[in-house]
């Protein structure tokens, strides 16, 4: 992320810290490894077995080869970076108590509820809140062996630990609590929104960078083997995103909510709108030609699918065209029947996949960063930003496309933060949801795009 933050970004910080969110990993059992003794089957040790000062409980970042203050930036109280170890916590906070009022909740009801999220699953020390090992794996056939001499990374995740360098590995563990999971306690149904939950929104590079507790130095890159594509992160969570939630849209059980489709699922300022029953009656949506969907109906939310379009028209122009009639399909076929649009959820799934797949492969060059950023506001993707969701979801991408070619040295930060007021305007465009104006939005990101441009 570029210096100055910018209003979205603080909105979704003081959102993140306000309500915990979370990340969970469900643990699966070890396979020995060949010509090895059999690795203990993996288990939760919680964080006290982290803490030692020759660990990662030092009180100032000293220690080699990380930093060894990670514990300390967890529990950060003023940081985003803080907002895991407080997730438990705020359940009982006044925001978070309303909530569960309103949802009618007892203890076990919390748990059932609230704990996939807000506690790391399988640990019994609920209050530590989202741990180390709910992004890292359960750290009983590891813990031992990841700091002795002549360890390696490899070793350490054939050993059990959660490959984060891993793009498409990081988006799962996130996307289970930052977006929904199929755990227990980790589907954020309309009726949670409803009782005062933040509406879910998804930005893998975005997040990982609230999250990140070490510097990707030399040492980082020669102990992992490479060091974090930004442009490449931002791509596949996108694409991870689109196709999450397209599986859990096709799982009956979570599509629907008695007689009512699951809103969920849906764009919430499609149907968030003023009501006006007087002569003075002034429809405020706007033709969406990525939604062929009739007037009035709730369309699915295609935040994420519209910003993989864009991508994919660089990176994968191949595969491009394909995913553009899927997606429309998809939304076409929701105004048909519920076999109909499960059939189109699962083609354009697929499709996602292929592209999680073709960026997994695929270098971000400094070109295809800016082509990606051409392409968000470029005609055929701009006129889709009809609704706040997609709209801020592009600003945030402008802004994580900038910043990783910054921090991969593709252009200076000194060029890239002289162009903070142009940024910084198009996050003004969608501060307020119920302000938002798609025309001005427009406006204000080719603003922003055309200050990127001059960089080149």
């Amino acid at each position: 992320m570029l210096a100055g933050a910018p209003l979205l970004v603080a909105a979704l910080c003081l959102a993140i810290a306000a309500l915990g969110a979370a990340l969970a990993l469900p643990s699966a059992p070890l396979q020995a490894q060949a010509g090895t003794a059999e690795i203990p089957l993996r288990g939760h040790i919680g964080v006290a077995s982290c803490a030692g000062s020759t660990c990662h409980g030092r009180s100032v970042p000293s220690g080699t080869p990380v930093r060894q203050d990670e514990l300390q930036r967890w529990q950060e109280e003023s940081s985003p970076g803080g907002a895991h170890s407080r997730a438990w916590r705020v359940i009982g906070e006044p925001r978070g108590a309303a909530i569960v009022r309103r949802l009618g909740l007892d203890s076990a009801g919390v748990m059932r509820e609230c704990a996939g999220c807000h506690a790391t699953p399988g640990s019994a020390h609920v209050s530590e809140g989202v741990d180390c090992e709910a992004c890292h794996g359960d750290a009983k056939g590891w813990l031992a062996s990841h700091y002795t001499v002549g360890t390696s990374h490899a070793r350490n995740i054939a050993q059990g630990m959660t490959d984060l360098t891993v793009p498409r590995v990081r988006a799962g563990v996130c996307l289970d609590c930052h977006l929904s999971g199929d755990g227990q306690g980790q589907f954020i149904a309309h009726r949670i929104m409803a009782a005062g939950h933040p509406r879910i929104a998804f930005e893998l590079d975005l997040f990982s960078t609230l999250q990140q507790h070490h510097d990707e130095d030399a040492d980082y890159a020669a102990r992992k083997g490479h060091k974090t594509n930004a442009m490449q992160m931002w791509a596949i969570g996108q694409a991870e995103a689109v196709a999450r939630g397209l599986a859990l849209y096709s799982q009956p059980a979570k599509a629907n909510d008695g007689v009512f489709p699951e809103f969920t699922f849906y764009d919430c300022h499609s149907c968030h709108r003023r009501i006006y029953d007087g002569e003075e009656a002034n429809v405020s949506a706007v033709p969406n030609p990525g939604r062929p969907i009739r007037s009035g109906m709730p369309p699915y939310n295609d935040e994420n699918m519209i910003l993989l379009a864009a991508a994919a028209r660089v990176v994968a122009p191949a595969e491009a065209a394909t995913f553009d009639a899927r997606s429309m399909a998809f939304h076409r076929a929701m105004g048909v029947g519920r076999s109909e649009a499960v059939s189109a959820a699962q083609a354009l799934r697929q499709s996602a996949n292929a592209l999680s797949a073709r960026f997994a492969a695929a270098p971000f060059n400094r070109d295809q960063a800016f082509a990606v950023i051409d392409a968000i506001a470029s005609d055929a993707i701009s006129e889709r930003f009809t609704d706040y969701a997609g709209s801020a979801q592009s600003v945030m991408a402008l802004d994580t496309l900038l910043g990783g070619m910054v921090n991969s040295g593709m252009v200076t930060a000194g060029g890239a933060g002289a162009l903070r007021l142009h940024i910084n305007q198009a996050y003004a465009a969608v501060r307020d949801p119920n302000g938002f104006q798609p025309i001005a939005f427009r406006r204000a990101l080719g603003g922003a795009v055309r200050s990127i441009r001059s960089l080149r």
